[in-house]
């Protein structure tokens, strides 16, 4: 298997994560948070697709499907449409409220098929690419995707928790 293969194989692993946590849920169950400083399901799978799509456009040099295909308009949270939830206070995590899991799964899968058609196209020299300088030692793209994997896969995780402790007191 190549380094592309395994960085797709990995990608469809967090949209099986993604998908688990918050497919076939209602608003009610997307939107509640276990205390006042905890994440929603509804915000952290916003937020781990929103971190995908900022990386991932900025690596591929192309602009992020939150801006270009309308979903920041379809979301309309009460902040600026670059944010990605980094840093965010639980005021802000509780303004990310949703509808439904379509709204979300769909956003998520719009962001998953970019990305997939960005790493499909990799191969393993591609991957020593320095693609953030600030760092040191800068970050090359391989490593870059190694991040976004892990942090997709937590995020998912916690999700997946939240939901087990909705289902646990329903």
């Amino acid at each position: 298997m190549n380094s592309a293969n395994m960085l797709a194989e990995a990608f469809e692993r967090v949209r099986e994560a993604v998908h688990g946590a918050a497919g076939g849920l209602g608003a009610d169950d997307l939107n509640a948070r276990p205390d006042g400083d905890a994440n929603s399901i509804s915000w952290l799978i916003w937020h781990l697709t929103r971190i995908q799509d900022d990386h991932i456009a900025d690596a591929a040099g192309t602009g992020q499907v939150w801006l270009t295909k309308g979903w920041a308009d379809r979301f309309g949270l009460p902040f600026d449409e670059t944010a990605t939830g980094y840093g965010h206070s639980g005021d802000e995590v509780a303004a990310v409220q949703v509808d439904s899991a379509d709204l979300l799964l769909g956003y998520y899968d719009a962001v998953h098929e970019q990305t997939l058609a960005f790493v499909r196209g990799l191969d393993g020299r591609g991957l020593d690419r320095i693609v953030d300088e600030a760092w040191s030692p800068p970050v090359t793209l391989g490593v870059r995707l190694i991040s976004v994997i892990a942090e997709d896969l937590q995020h998912a995780g916690q999700a997946a928790y939240v939901r087990g402790l909705r289902e646990r007191h329903q």
